[in-house]
């Protein structure tokens, strides 16, 4: 049952003011130019921030102190990101990224002071001091606009999917410059890498493929089908399988990571609601997914529902809806 809430000014403004509480889902709305903040107990939104316009992807920090929402914007590119402070209740600032427009994929290092931010406009990998709110470094990306971002887990090496090129970039964080790029797949988007292996997953949105890489030299060394415009991929907390959704088809796949096999086929829509407009028509149109480090379930965002599905496991079904903004696609937790 999808759970809306009627939500009085004055309630409204505490919840604003409410400190982070342990599993809470973060949700990025694109078209409301806000994050919600939803317990991950009952899905009931317990505070809610302002960020830029169109606000695309969030990453959380280690520590749980805070988070960046990046605002691509929408009919003028956005050149900022909005950090979102945990310690000081409904606490934001802004870092300008100057001649930098479109912000879209960020990763932060592991020294958790440090980001990197795909621009699409100025087609470059930003280094970005979140302590200091500023750019260090912009490193060009060459020919097509790197959209998505992973990152090693040594924090040495980033790699940069471009939809319209459908390639993978590997970029060298110390020399801060791009060593490798090769062809993924048609519409390169989703990008991820397995902490075990340090395997480079990419979903292919046009290809309707997921291809995995060699960290090293970018070589193609599986390639899976998941049909329906594979969007986005993330992998669960056990690194046991990754999460690959299809946003034409509004499916979730569900690969197994040692045998490079799709196990199981989420569905994401539903018959009885009818979903709004979007980019691929009126749709349900599930984009962001993320894993709960605790429990057995998985969140993905169905933007044209205006919703999130929450997904046991066990069963790999989806047990229950919860009510978002306008246009929900970005995700991230605080533990």
């Amino acid at each position: 049952m999808i759970r809306d809430f009627v939500i009085p000014l004055s309630v409204a403004a505490m919840l604003v003011a409410a400190p982070a509480s342990a599993g809470d889902l973060l949700v990025g709305n694109k078209s409301a130019d806000t994050v919600w903040r939803l317990s991950t107990k009952d899905g009931a939104r317990v505070g809610e921030f302002a960020t830029g316009q169109g606000p695309h992807e969030i990453v959380v920090s280690r520590d749980n102190r805070f988070a960046l929402v990046s605002n691509y914007g929408a009919a003028t590119p956005g050149r900022s990101i909005t950090v979102l402070d945990f310690d000081k209740p409904g606490s934001t600032r802004t870092i300008d990224l100057g001649e930098n427009g479109k912000p879209h994929g960020m990763r932060l290092l592991p020294d958790g002071k440090r980001a990197v931010v795909t621009t699409e406009a100025s087609r470059k990998l930003l280094l970005v001091d979140v302590a200091n709110g500023r750019v260090d470094h912009a490193i060009d990306l060459g020919d097509g606009r790197g959209h998505m971002v992973a990152v090693s887990g040594d924090g040495k090496t980033a790699f940069v999917t471009k939809i319209d090129a459908g390639t993978v970039s590997r970029v060298d964080l110390v020399t801060r410059t791009k060593t490798h790029e090769v062809p993924a797949g048609a519409g390169a988007e989703g990008v991820a890498v397995h902490p075990g292996t340090g395997e480079v997953w990419v979903s292919n949105r046009e290809a309707g493929t997921v291809t995995v890489h060699d960290p090293k030299t970018l070589a193609i060394r599986h390639t899976m089908a998941s049909e329906g415009f594979p969007i986005r991929v993330v992998f669960t907390a056990d690194n046991r399988h990754a999460l690959v959704t299809n946003a034409r088809a509004a499916t979730l796949s569900v690969i197994d990571t040692d045998k490079y096999a799709v196990t199981h086929t989420v569905a994401l829509s539903r018959p009885d609601v009818e979903y709004r407009e979007t980019m691929l028509g009126r749709a349900a149109l599930p984009i962001g997914v993320i894993a709960d480090p605790k429990l057995p379930r998985v969140y993905a965002a169905v933007s044209g529902g205006d919703e999130i599905a929450v997904i046991d496991t066990a069963q790999w079904k989806v047990v229950d809806h919860w009510k978002t903004g306008r246009e929900p696609d970005a995700l991230g937790i605080v533990e």
